[in-house]
């Protein structure tokens, strides 16, 4: 790159959506950067980034700039950052946003002409990202919901040949696989279901970690690794409905804007801007908060953490969005979305040599939903309102108008049954102690119950994969060696006789 002076300089950019991950080391004098992070870390020593992991343990992924290797950086979605030798020769670097989410000045209030805007920049968009293909077959990750449901219709609309796949879990009462198949056989297009039993998870969550690059301490890793790999077997392009609820404020936005309503009620010693960022740090249902039942008290003492809501000023800075679904769309895209699902669902696809096309990873769609009123939105307790007008031609009403539900992943039944004895093994006590991270009984502290009050249920299952998945991150990506520790397995009973010896112990 030539600088406006003269001189020689380098330049990195990452797309708004994140799709790709972007890293940085610099030695010295020298400058290295890649998109797999692993390939900074062969054949160098490597420091845990102490933040890093307490970050993961509160959002469930590493927030850029952050990774977890110490030394090395991350380019956040949307940034540039640009490198040049100053008069001394040092190498310098200066960083800078290239555009802005933000609320539109002329916002859209009226429906129709809303829903037919919405149709065309829909269907635009997955012409854009079908122009290179011709005849070859693509899939269609199929979960039930909304959003992969209109990726297949627009994908059926244009005639290209398209195969649906869909997970199966196991476990009837927490099953989408109804509404896949109801979506299929209106499209009549082929539906594949993967096998995404507990049995499965155990042998693909050591693949998955290695595939990742990154710590993913979300449930639905494993399960979409499974569904990509047998998707494969079939095509080289694989398309997805990701984004589809950060671009049309769907899904736990209700709890949020209640609490900006009446954020003005907190106590003195709380703004209501800070009371607005816990109330959306807890949306994440990890681990903040809980940093001294998490964590060795040797590493709590050595490292001081910044507050985890530092994180979250930035996406939630109301200069940028006013109205509450604006701001809320804007921090879902810059965090859930560029820094957890995009990245993730790249790495997944790379691992299996497939190229990932997500149609609402649109710009100019994207751009388009910050005109939209909060009152298009979420009418009533109806949310992504008008998109559901837009699309209800296109699919079954009973799709189109269900109430939302996320992807059922039984991690707790899975933990308390097949996954039992591999928990132990995951986050064996003597290694935990040997790492100096994490509480050596930690895990039995969760599946006890005696963490913490809101830790039960569902969220059990969901902290201990959260850090089943660190564990296996570090295993694969810094090639740890198993460690003689199996006497110190904490789940040697099975679960019930477990939870029975537990409960006698503390009465």
């Amino acid at each position: 790159m030539q600088c406006p002076d003269g001189s020689v300089g380098l330049e990195l950019g990452r797309d708004r959506f994140g799709r790709v991950p972007l890293y940085w080391q610099q030695q010295q004098q020298v400058l290295w950067f890649s998109s797999r992070l692993q390939l900074l870390l062969a054949g160098s020593p490597v420091d845990i980034n102490a933040a890093a992991l307490h970050a993961y343990t509160c959002f469930s992924y590493v927030p850029t700039p952050l990774t977890p290797a110490q030394g090395i950086q991350a380019v956040p979605a949307g940034m540039q950052q640009t490198w040049q030798l100053d008069e001394t020769g040092t190498l310098q670097w200066a960083q800078g946003r290239l555009q802005e989410w933000q609320e539109a000045g002329d916002q859209i209030n009226d429906e129709p002409t809303a829903v037919r805007s919405l149709q065309t920049l829909l269907k635009d968009s997955i012409c854009r990202q079908t122009a290179d293909l011709k005849d070859e077959p693509v899939g269609v990750l199929l979960s039930g919901g909304l959003d992969s449901s209109i990726v297949a219709a627009l994908l059926v609309q244009l005639g290209v040949r398209v195969t649906a796949y869909s997970l199966d879990f196991g476990v009837p009462e927490q099953s989408e696989l109804d509404y896949a198949r109801c979506i299929a056989d209106y499209l009549n297009i082929p539906l594949v279901t993967v096998d995404a039993s507990a049995k499965r998870i155990r042998r693909a969550i050591a693949p998955t970690a290695a595939a990742l690059d990154l710590p993913f301490g979300d449930g639905v890793t494993v399960p979409l690794f499974l569904l990509k790999q047998r998707a494969a077997q079939d095509t080289s392009v694989i398309f997805n409905g990701e984004h589809g609820d950060q671009l049309f404020a769907g899904w736990t936005n209700k709890p949020l804007i209640a609490a900006g309503v009446y954020s003005k009620l907190v106590s003195n010693e709380q703004s209501p801007e800070d009371s607005f960022y816990q109330q959306y740090l807890k949306t994440f249902h990890r681990l903040a908060g809980y940093e001294r039942h998490v964590f060795q008290p040797d590493f709590l003492a050595q490292h001081e953490f910044p507050n985890p809501v530092g994180w979250l000023r930035e996406a939630l800075d109301p200069q940028f969005s006013t109205a509450i679904l604006h701001r809320l769309r804007r921090a879902n895209l810059m965090l859930k979305g560029a820094q957890n699902i995009q990245p993730r669902a790249t790495a997944l696809a790379f691992a299996h040599g497939l190229r990932v096309r997500s149609p609402f990873c649109d710009v100019p769609l994207a751009e388009w939903t910050f005109r939209l009123s909060n009152e298009l939105c979420l009418q009533g307790s109806c949310e992504k309102y008008i998109l559901k007008r837009a699309v209800e031609n296109w699919l079954p009403p009973e799709i189109v108008w269900r109430t939302k539900r996320g992807m059922g992943v039984p991690l707790t039944l899975w933990c308390f049954n097949d996954l039992w004895h591999d928990l132990g093994i995951w986050l064996n006590p003597a290694v935990l102690q040997d790492q100096a991270h994490l509480q050596p009984d930690i895990a039995t502290r969760i599946v006890s119950g005696s963490l913490g009050g809101p830790i039960q249920g569902r969220r059990i299952g969901e902290c201990l994969w959260l850090l089943l998945m660190w564990q296996a991150w570090r295993k694969a990506m810094l090639k740890e060696a198993d460690l003689p520790h199996s006497w110190n397995h904490p789940f040697w009973l099975p679960a019930q006789l477990w939870r029975r010896l537990n409960q006698w112990q503390n009465s």
